[in-house]
């Protein structure tokens, strides 16, 4: 953000004024810092999507196939036959705005085309022109309007200012899903060559390599191994994963970025730690190394495409049932597709807890375990010795992350946990409105955490960095804990910006550092090597008492 605008300027240039022309008469304002890259040919002709080419949304024209119209009109009619919630949610809409300031893309921008209502009704419009008689009777005076080059540049743009998070379909009192009209919109601008570049570089290397970072196996490997070292090197505890091993009972999947790049690295040092400490039989797979679904962002067949491993692998392996990482778009897609992806898990058991005995009834579809449910039932049942004293450098707030809290209903299970692992008083809640089903989301999910939108993500982001400033002012909170690795990946940036005082933390990042081992050696930092809190005091002490004794002894040789 060094070139963009300070966040005093962000501030000042926000506006909730009716903007002084309608909104079919407004084309979109392709300003650098504010719109995501198109998709480079290369990403595209890996994973065998229609129509690459290099293409620049600066440009003018953006070289659409000469009948890109048919294809997204066949497209909309598509999606209208196979889900009847698409044209439930184009025609109930009463436009009463009760959405309108709920969405954190518009609280950022003042954008009006970031209200949810008026970001659908950029597609409605189109279903209203062809699908409609009034829509194809009056046209503009029924809401309707064509289909034009202008109109698919404008879905471009701020189809990828929406994150699927789902704040507003809380609001709504219909119940209209903007996520997933999102979602088949995206699909619609892929079907003509229209992807951003960030989102499919992912998405192609997860189906090429295994995961979004396009890590090999044996790299995968290298980095958990160097995780599992530095646990030793900081606690004494040898923390050895298996990989692919048959037979396992149970099948541990986590977002590549907890492996990948800090601060989600010390989430995963922390479920070393705490598969060690129980002796949980686990295994790896370095064919399954990525629960996130880019692809989900791009369409529900890539979404299902990339999901396929992890039960291909579960199923390889012969275990009982799957452990899944903090990841959010892994669990919403767990809860809201899987099983009706792939039907009947039967080559799989019921989860049920090897430590208490717990059986994860709420999961006995899917057969897949959150880590926090997982981790708030061992803590429950008394199950792991800890001392949140070695949280004691942490007063924490907790950010509900879209997929896991409206996506999921996971809620307390976090919370349950930072009881549990901070000493008392260390944890804050933001303003009621900001967390649980109100939460904010962190502006950069869906697949748009890209750096050439990054004033975008300030702006998206500024609700949430906002209600993190609050409580870091009145209450000195200093750190932000979320379950998701996407959050993990894009909160640090947003709160530097915003919030510089205020760092980012992972749930499981905690317990690693409260778990207390009988073999470990004497813990004097956590694991990020930041000091525990009394330990350099105490090393002063000690150093100011060796001094003193070296200018004792001296003086009686004197």
């Amino acid at each position: 953000m060094s070139k963009g605008p300070k966040p005093a300027e962000i501030l000042t240039g926000i506006s909730y004024q009716p903007p002084p022309k309608g909104w079919m008469d407004v084309k979109p304002d392709f300003r650098p810092g504010t719109y995501c890259n198109l998709a480079s040919p290369k990403w595209m002709e890996w994973i065998d999507y229609p129509f690459p080419a290099s293409r620049s949304v600066a440009e003018d024209k953006w070289e659409l196939p000469t009948d890109w119209k048919e294809i997204v009109l066949q497209g909309m009619e598509d999606r209208l036959s196979r889900f009847r919630s698409l044209k439930l949610f184009f025609d109930i809409c009463v436009r009463c705005g009760a959405c309108a300031d709920k969405c954190h893309f518009f609280l950022g921008t003042g954008d009006p085309k970031n209200m949810p209502v008026l970001r659908a009704e950029l597609m409605r419009s189109v279903y209203k022109r062809y699908f409609k008689p009034a829509g194809r009777l009056l046209g503009q005076v029924a809401g309707a309007r064509d289909l034009t080059e202008d109109v698919i540049k404008e879905w471009f743009f701020y189809l990828h200012q929406c994150t699927i998070c789902r704040r507003c379909s809380l609001f709504c009192p219909y119940g209209i899903d903007m996520a997933e009209m999102t979602i088949l919109g995206r699909e619609m601008l892929s079907s003509v060559g229209l992807s951003i570049d960030w989102a499919l570089a992912s998405v192609a290397q997860c189906y090429d390599k295994g995961s979004h970072i396009g890590a090999t196996p044996q790299a995968f490997k290298d980095m958990v191994d160097f995780l599992a070292e530095e646990n030793e090197r900081i606690t004494g505890i040898t923390t050895q994963p298996s990989y692919n091993r048959k037979g396992a009972e149970v099948l541990f999947v986590m977002p590549s970025g907890d492996y990948f790049a800090d601060p989600g690295t010390f989430t995963m040092m922390g479920y070393l730690l705490l598969f060690e400490y129980i002796g949980l039989d686990y295994t790896l797979s370095t064919y399954a190394a990525e629960g996130g679904n880019f692809g989900w962002f791009e369409s529900h067949e890539m979404g299902k495409r990339l999901n396929a491993k992890i039960y291909a692998e579960a199923k390889r392996l012969g275990v009982k049932w799957i452990l899944g990482g903090e990841c959010g778009h892994m669990w919403r897609i767990c809860n809201q597709y899987m099983p009706t992806w792939w039907g009947p898990v039967d080559f799989l058991e019921e989860p049920v807890s090897p430590i208490t005995g717990t059986r994860f009834e709420n999961a006995k579809v899917h057969k897949m375990v959150h880590i926090s449910e997982f981790t708030a039932d061992l803590i429950k049942h008394g199950k792991l010795k800890l001392d949140p004293q070695r949280n004691a450098h942490i007063k924490l707030t907790f950010h509900d992350s879209c997929n896991t809290s409206r996506g999921m209903g996971v809620f307390e299970e976090p919370r349950y946990i930072i009881k549990n692992v901070l000493p008392e008083g260390h944890f804050v809640e933001m303003p009621p409105n900001t967390i649980r089903e109100k939460t904010f989301c962190c502006g950069s999910s869906s697949g748009i955490n890209a750096n050439e939108n990054m004033e975008l993500r300030m702006q998206g982001g500024l609700p949430r960095a906002n209600a993190v400033r609050y409580v870091y002012e009145k209450y000195g909170v200093n750190h932000l804990g979320c379950i998701c690795a996407l959050d993990r990946a894009t909160l640090p940036t947003l709160l530097g910006y915003w919030v510089p005082e205020v760092d980012v933390t992972g749930i499981t990042e905690l317990v690693g550092n409260a778990l207390v081992f009988d073999e470990e050696i004497e813990r004097t930092t956590d694991l990020r090597d930041r000091d525990l809190v009394g330990v350099a005091e105490a090393e002063e002490a000690e150093e100011a008492e060796e001094a003193a004794a070296a200018a004792a002894a001296a003086e009686e040789e004197e």
